[in-house]
């Protein structure tokens, strides 16, 4: 897709990112958004590069708006197996959505969390960002 071998739906290119159709989209207008250089996943990702998808990423969603008829709209990006992540290149799914869509909601009913369990990870969450986590190049 990144060098043109592979036929493709491309919708955008630019120095930094290609926006395409996948083979099988969910829904008319389901574009992913992928960086040209390799990064396997988000916590690979520099600062530029970040900045780069997500300045992509809106230009798409507009356009989305502007050409296919959607109630709604979801912005998706998985990390790890365990978050759905079947291609290792770093990608991000703009997919236009309908109320009578065939994907159906993606998030469960509800959760069974205590207050004491969110309010434990949010302190961990805190603590980890004034350490400088979530700066570029840490672990």
């Amino acid at each position: 897709m990144v060098t043109h071998e592979e036929p493709a739906r491309e919708v955008l290119r630019t120095g930094k990112v290609v926006a395409f159709f996948p083979l099988e989209p969910a829904t008319l207008g389901h574009t992913m958004i992928i960086p040209r250089e390799h990064i396997p996943d988000i916590w690979s990702l520099d600062d530029q590069t970040a900045r780069d998808l997500a300045d992509a990423t809106l230009r798409v969603a507009r356009a989305i708006r502007a050409a296919v008829p959607l109630d709604g709209l979801n912005i998706i990006q998985s990390n790890g197996e365990a978050a759905t992540q079947s291609v290792f290149h770093l990608h991000v799914h703009v997919v236009p959505r309908r109320t009578d869509d065939a994907m159906g909601p993606i998030w469960p009913a509800e959760t069974h969390w205590s207050e004491k369990n969110k309010s434990d990870a949010q302190g961990r969450i805190r603590a980890a960002l004034a350490l400088g986590a979530g700066e570029e190049g840490s672990p």
